[in-house]
């Protein structure tokens, strides 16, 4: 069995779901694994006609993830060989951090057998 991942968080997706309209065969199914990630999904795509794409929210998600990354890596004493980095590039080590963790999160829903870990409805 395929498990699906959250629109808006890439976790598992655990049966909460928005359909635009109630549109079925017109637009896209977003399914999210929490209320929460539902409810601001759902807001999400009611703005852009269903759509769920990279917005100018998970920009600015990234912009503000800088300062507790520059603050993990001043207590792990590794914020020198970042001092000189543009914010560009810090925003490009976010991105690969949370990409990698959506991408791992999305694999092991696939992978996973349905029996080792039931969906509680």
């Amino acid at each position: 069995m395929r498990r699906l991942v959250c629109a808006l968080c890439g976790r598992e997706a655990k049966g909460f779901g928005y359909v635009h309209e109630m549109r079925l065969d017109e637009v896209p199914h977003h399914r999210f694994c929490s209320m929460a990630c539902c409810d601001a999904g759902g807001a999400l795509a009611r703005r852009s006609n269903g759509v769920i794409d990279r917005t100018p929210m998970e920009s600015r998600a990234v912009k503000e993830a800088r300062r507790p990354f520059a603050e993990v890596l001043q207590e792990l004493g590794l914020l020198a060989p970042f001092a000189d980095r543009s914010a560009a590039e810090i925003d490009r080590l976010i991105e690969a951090c949370v990409d990698g963790f959506q991408a791992s999160m999305r694999r092991q829903a696939v992978e996973r057998d349905p029996l080792d870990d039931p969906i509680p409805f």
